[in-house]
């Protein structure tokens, strides 16, 4: 412990002061004790006196938050029980791009509820980040094979998102035809189709649904890119290499949106020649989770890959010259971006991707194939059994789907087959339609064709899959090509092979399992056991985002009931959980305010400003919103350059559609003038957007809707506790004033056009982590959230204080305090010893830490986010590790170690190097492997040291190297 650190052990009288079952005493890693302690280095006599002096008084809520008071652990689990009984389960053959499916145990428990797993932080620093890395080099090899394409990312955020961003990709991709429509397949699935023509209708291009059967002839102008569905919603199968063939005749691209698992069977669209295919990785291993989170994808063809969307995991090499993963092409990343960006994709589906990627892994090609050939097997079967008696079929060629035409009688077939439990598809009011999948039995599909034959008054019987003949996927579209041939895909078929492989990948990373992760703008706080629990219910887990409203009774009162505190904690009107990303949300906020203006006949707003500090997706989500992004400079003290937004205001004049405001600012302050903004931007007919990001700093303090704002977005995956799970899930509520509500995202199943433009697939994106957040506001209440908003208050502005004379804070706000993170500046050491801020978080490994957020939003520097839920032992371990570096900082600029030789430039120490008998440094191995005070018995060392990113980016590799590459 340094000179400066106080005592971290509460006293008798801070253990006696606790309430049983006070859930944000668990939350809140520093106890009352360690608080005093704290504010007497900051210098205040209490949280409240804090808070005082860091917000402004201008913006200061004047009513405590109007929230229920906290419940316990055990009354949060008990309502929530009460809730998913509330829920009816069913059998689910709704299909329509949902599908039940078996997550197996091994994976459930040691991926999905595993908190080495889903606690980890997107894989920016790789060296910490192999196991996660690995794991998504496996989804994007399993997606690459099996779509016949050679580079597919990381995943996207859902089904019809990826096929909205295939559009613009096609669009931005051509370089045969510029400017035309991009034509839909009639067979697309309904809310991919809504999503898609939302985006086309802010961005000002066609979309054209046409029949392919008929052929491209029926649409005569400029075609940019054909947009198709394999298997259809119907169901049919197609050989599409024609209709293909005919699109690039004319110059067009062309993209399969396709189900994985009919890939086994089907031949796979790079092979029929498409450019693009997208889809959903939902039914490996994924649960329906009342419509997400779950994994899309996206492959291209060779070529291509830097204009793809989202993340990309590539193989390159680390100082050793082993193998090491890592993100590739990252200049395609957003925040780099801004303003030219041609998506806002962020966070993806990490998690869920990693799921779907290990799901593969457990059952290998051939497992799949079987799985693959029993679905299609009950849909022969039902086909062929609904056909006999005497129903006519939609088509004759199903995978797992199949369509009944029955005139005026579709209901009536649905709500039979409802009572015996088993939920179908609703065509309008003359078919119905029947998906098979992974959990189907051959006592499910006699009932579906008994609540056929029974209500319709036909004779009729069960003809088994073996006895269905006619109803096979056709010959010439029956995939040849094999996939799955490397060797992980089979390597681990017995329980033991995949739990020590989990582990092993596991215990690679660095997750908030093990340590904090100071990463300022990311909010990297406890996601706690009990919030994380009710989430693999099956009564929440296995439900359809399309089952009858009747069976979701529970959902849609937690859901309610979740939009109506998020309200109250932000001081909106209303709420909308749809969007499934930060990201998203921004876009469905600018969406708002675009539709607001177009309903007040204001079609010339179309400016929308951003301050040169904002996060990179503000930038992006604006142009997705048909904006015109106009940057405002910030000022010396990292504020909005007030004279700079007033010349921007004034040089366009009647065109301000909006402002987007990150708020506390992206410097880690709170700006003073904020209101002046806000009011300024009204004057001039624009609306303010406030990035919800930071909302940290702000519950039960301060109120976006309140103090100036109209529309926000919320990070339910920063601020509510929704675990990064890597790199998603991410849920980005939007929040707005009464004006706004009128254009927040409709149901994309049941949108034909209007105001409310939906952004995800489903009506309430991505439901299933929403009982996470859900009982993070009941544990803590009003008192207990603002608690939390004080507290990681303090923890930023003790880390600033006691690292000051080591490393300056680059931003402070009134009072010479920060909001709830800060800025460290080493840009004068870097000039001074060329030591690089890169070169620390590096060297942060070694002491078995995270890096805080590397040279955003300001190169050279360091941006610390301690949040409320770490205790201030982990905090002292950290300032201790930052003060031991800055030594080791001295000794370049003094000459007493060159930079290159230094244990900084030659960071992070894996246990190889360190016990390599050749070790050649000039410094000791002890103080390359247990700087400072790192513990010897639970040291953490990175399986690779510093990877070569360039290196890696000019030699692009992004499917599973050959095992025998990874050989000494």
């Amino acid at each position: 412990m340094t000179a400066n650190a106080p005592e971290t052990h509460p006293s008798d009288e801070t253990l006696r002061g606790q309430r049983v079952g006070d859930f944000s005493l668990r939350h809140i890693g520093a106890d009352e004790s360690a608080q005093k302690a704290m504010l007497d280095v900051v210098g205040y006599e209490s949280l409240d006196a804090l808070a005082d002096a860091a917000v402004p008084s201008t913006i200061r809520q004047e009513e405590a938050l109007a929230l229920e008071d906290p419940r316990t652990e055990a009354e949060v689990l008990a309502e929530l029980r009460a809730l998913a009984k509330k829920n009816q389960t069913a059998v689910q053959m709704i299909g329509q791009g949902y599908y039940d499916t078996i997550t197996p145990p091994v994976l459930r428990r040691n991926i999905l509820e595993d908190p080495a797993w889903y606690t980890a932080y997107t894989p920016y620093q790789p060296e910490i980040s192999q196991g996660r890395l690995e794991a998504l080099l496996n989804f994007q090899t399993m997606v690459q094979d099996l779509t016949g394409l050679p580079i597919a990312n990381a995943s996207l955020l859902d089904e019809a998102s990826a096929v909205a961003e295939a559009a613009l990709f096609m669009r931005r991709a051509n370089k045969k035809v510029k400017e035309g429509a991009i034509l839909v397949d009639s067979e697309i699935l309904p809310q991919s189709l809504a999503v898609l023509q939302g985006r086309s209708e802010a961005l000002g291009f066609d979309v054209v649904v046409i029949d392919v059967a008929n052929g491209l002839a029926q649409y005569e102008g400029d075609v940019v890119g054909l947009v198709l569905q394999q298997p259809g919603v119907s169901g049919v199968v197609r050989d599409l290499k024609d209709v293909i063939a005919e699109a690039k005749g004319r110059g067009a691209m062309v993209t399969v949106a396709a189900d994985l698992l009919s890939l086994t069977l089907i031949e796979a669209p790079g092979l029929q020649g498409a450019d693009v295919a997208v889809g959903s990785a939902q039914r490996f291993g994924v649960p329906l989770f009342f419509g997400g989170p779950h994994a899309a994808y996206m492959a291209v063809a060779k070529g291509l890959e830097r204009s793809l969307p989202g993340r990309l995991v590539g193989v390159s090499v680390d100082d050793a010259g082993l193998p090491a993963y890592r993100l590739a092409l990252q200049t395609r990343e957003q925040h780099i971006r801004r303003e030219k960006a041609t998506s806002n994709i962020c966070t993806a589906q990490a998690l869920l991707a990693i799921v779907a990627s290990m799901y593969a892994v457990y059952h290998g090609p051939d497992g799949l194939t079987r799985i693959a050939e029993r679905v299609h097997g009950h849909a022969r079967s039902l086909a062929a059994s609904l056909a006999g008696a005497g129903l006519e079929l939609l088509h004759d060629a199903p995978f797992d789907t199949v369509t009944v035409s029955v005139p005026r009688r579709a209901a009536d077939v649905v709500a039979a087959a409802k009572e015996r439990g088993i939920n179908l598809r609703l065509a309008g009011t003359d078919a119905v339609g029947i998906s098979a999948d992974e959990t189907t039995t051959e006592a499910v599909i006699a009932d579906v064709v008994a609540a056929f034959t029974e209500t319709l008054g036909l004779e009729g019987e069960l003809v088994s899959a073996d006895a269905a003949e006619g109803f096979e996927i056709p010959e010439s579209t029956r995939r040849e090509s094999e996939f799955l041939t490397h060797p992980i895909f089979h390597s681990h078929r017995s329980e033991t092979q995949m739990l020590r492989y989990l582990r092993k990948l596991s215990d690679r990373d660095l997750a908030l399992d093990r340590t904090m992760i100071p990463l300022g703008s990311c909010t990297m706080k406890l996601n706690a056991t009990a919030e994380m629990e009710a989430i693999s219910w099956p009564e929440f887990a296995s439900i359809h985002p399309f089952a009858p409203d009747e069976q979701t009774v529970g959902w849609r009162e937690l859901i309610s009931g979740l939009e109506d505190d998020l309200a109250a904690i932000t001081g909106y009107d209303r709420v909308s959980i749809q969007p499934n990303a930060g990201s998203q949300g921004e876009l469905a906020g600018l969406l708002a305010i675009r539709g607001y203006h177009l309903a007040n006949g204001d079609s010339n707003r179309d400016v929308c400003l951003i301050p040169a500090s904002a996060h990179g997706t503000n930038a992006a989500s604006a142009v997705l919103a048909g904006m015109r992004v106009v940057v405002v400079a910030t000022a010396e003290d990292g504020t909005i350059d007030a004279a700079d937004l007033t010349a921007k205001i004034e040089a366009n004049e009647g065109r301000i559609a909006a402002i987007m405001i990150t708020y506390p600012s992206t410097h880690g302050v709170y700006d003073g003038d904020v209101r002046d903004v806000c009011e300024a931007v009204h004057a001039a007919g624009g609306q303010v957007y406030i990035d919800g990001a930071n909302m940290n700093a702000l519950v039960g303090l301060a109120q976006p809707g309140k103090f100036g704002g109209d529309v926000s977005h919320l990070n339910l995956h920063k601020t509510f506790c929704i675990p990064h799970g890597g790199g998603g899930p991410g849920v980005g509520p939007v929040a707005v004033r009464k004006h706004l509500a009128p254009f927040l995202p409709g149901d994309a199943n049941a949108w034909h056009g209007g105001a409310d433009v939906p952004v995800s697939a489903s009506r309430f994106g991505s439901a299933g982590v929403l009982p996470i957040s859900w009982a993070y506001v009941k544990l803590m209440g009003g008192a207990g959230l603002t608690r939390a908003t004080q507290a990681a208050l303090l923890a930023a502005n003790y880390v600033s204080k006691r690292l000051a004379d080591y490393y300056p804070t680059l931003y402070t706000g009134q009072s010479g305090l920060v909001a709830h993170e800060c800025i460290l500046d080493l840009r004068e050491l870097t000039a001074k010893s060329g030591v690089t801020a890169e070169d620390v978080a590096k060297r942060l490994i070694d002491y078995g830490f995270h890096a805080p957020t590397l040279a955003f939003p300001v190169a050279g520097t360091l941006m610390v986010e301690p949040t409320e839920s770490e205790d201030l032992g982990e905090i002292e371990r950290f300032i201790e590790a930052m003060i031991s570096i800055r030594a080791e900082i001295d000794a370049v600029a003094h000459h007493e170690i060159d930079l290159e030789a230094s244990p900084l430039r030659r960071s992070p120490h894996t246990a190889a190097a360190v016990v390599d008998s050749s070790w050649d440094r000039a410094y000791s191995r002890e103080e390359g492997a247990f700087p400072g005070t790192t513990s010897r018995q639970d040291k953490y060392f990175p399986p690779v040291g510093r990877i070569d990113g360039a290196g890696g980016d000019r030699n692009l590799v992004c499917s599973c190297p050959p095992i025998e590459s990874f050989e000494n």
